[in-house]
């Protein structure tokens, strides 16, 4: 069964793969066309929310995060201003 998405692969001067859904807006790479087409797949479901989860403590501090210092919100660093 088919879903309709409307996929754009290309093939980069360097060997490389793009992938591009144009619907959803997304763009991923990879070093086949098989990779760039995966990860295609995770970077659509990661921006339509389909995955992923707010890290729990405990894997922030696995990370070196204190988790006291994880916070939401605040002022935006210049770069992403």
């Amino acid at each position: 069964m088919s879903t309709g998405r409307e996929i754009r692969l290309t093939e980069n001067d360097d060997g490389r793969w793009t992938a591009r859904d144009i619907a959803a807006e997304v763009t991923s790479q990879g070093r086949t066309r098989e990779e760039a087409l995966t990860n295609l797949d995770e970077a659509v479901a990661l921006a339509a929310g389909d995955i992923g989860h707010e890290p729990t403590d405990e894997e922030l501090r696995d990370l070196g995060i204190d988790p006291a210092d994880n916070t939401s919100g605040g002022e935006l660093p210049d770069v992403l201003q």
